[in-house]
């Protein structure tokens, strides 16, 4: 096959590529977003039709202060959520992550299965609802947080394996003879060479778990601990007849991770793939 007939195929296949993309997710986008403008009667009927006034700003004022400003708390909760997730799946899952990498043991292989056994066994959910009655953390943020880090932390940790085999052993052992400690050796040196994947896994886990709806709905019943995702449950019965304010919900709860994910898409592809690349 020619070089002009792969750059003809590669051309075709990328705007295919394209234009998939932008079926499944630029038109139910624009979608949404007309009926975020309508009145309630417009919106009674969604269509792809052109509002016939505007009223997005007016939507969404009244979005927000829909029951008392229960959607400004679901922005908080999730917001608290996934913060404190991430921020135990970076120190942990890259800890985790070093020590099956460079310090290879009988040990360290039970360790791995677990691990891969957190990919591949679906989550209990009633006797994880037993455990965190018996911790008192049922029905709390903090039990949320700790849900979504043991629920995140396999994939975190195979992230972080696959990078660190990338960084060359002879850094530690550098550090070691300069006379750093482990801990040293894993903080000052090898955790600021993490910096790409660590990026991966802050934009992939923060969208996972700030779009998550089951754990929540499972793990974190009652109004004063409503996620964003719960508040599209909870509002789909109050704005049944006023379509426009559902769609304007449903909008503000899609923007955040959309923006995340168009900034840093870069980022996360870099990440995932370096490991695999190198390794």
């Amino acid at each position: 096959m020619s070089l002009k007939n792969k750059n003809r195929r590669k051309l075709v296949h990328g705007f295919i590529a394209l234009a998939c993309a932008f079926i499944l997710f630029v038109i139910p986008f624009i979608f949404v977003l007309l009926n975020a403008a309508k009145s309630s009667a417009e919106a009674a009927n969604p269509s792809f039709t052109w509002p016939g006034e505007w009223q997005l700003w007016q939507n969404l004022v009244a979005v927000v202060q829909a029951r008392d400003y229960m959607l400004l708390l679901a922005y908080f909760n999730s917001t608290v959520i996934t913060v404190g997730a991430i921020t135990l799946l970076v120190i942990f899952g890259a800890m985790v992550g070093y020590v099956l990498q460079r310090r290879p043991s009988k040990f360290n292989r039970v360790i791995y299965a677990f691990v891969l056994a957190g990919l591949m066994i679906p989550p209990a959910v009633v006797p994880t609802i037993w455990v965190l009655q018996g911790l008192g953390l049922f029905k709390t943020l903090h039990g949320m947080i700790l849900i979504q880090f043991a629920y995140g932390l396999s994939f975190t940790v195979l992230l972080y394996r696959a990078f660190i085999a990338t960084i060359p052993r002879d850094l530690d052992e550098a550090a070691l003879i300069d006379g750093a400690k482990p801990w040293q050796i894993f903080f000052k040196v090898v955790l600021p060479l993490l910096k790409p994947v660590t990026v991966t896994v802050i934009v992939v886990q923060s969208i996972t778990i700030f779009n998550d709806f089951t754990h929540p709905l499972y793990y974190l019943p009652g109004s004063e601990n409503v996620t964003v995702q719960i508040t599209l449950y909870n509002f789909q019965s109050q704005f049944v007849s006023q379509m426009n304010l559902l769609f304007m919900n449903i909008l503000l709860v899609t923007v955040p991770p959309l923006l995340v994910f168009i900034f840093f898409n870069r980022q996360i592809v870099a990440g995932m793939t370096s490991g695999a690349v190198k390794g």
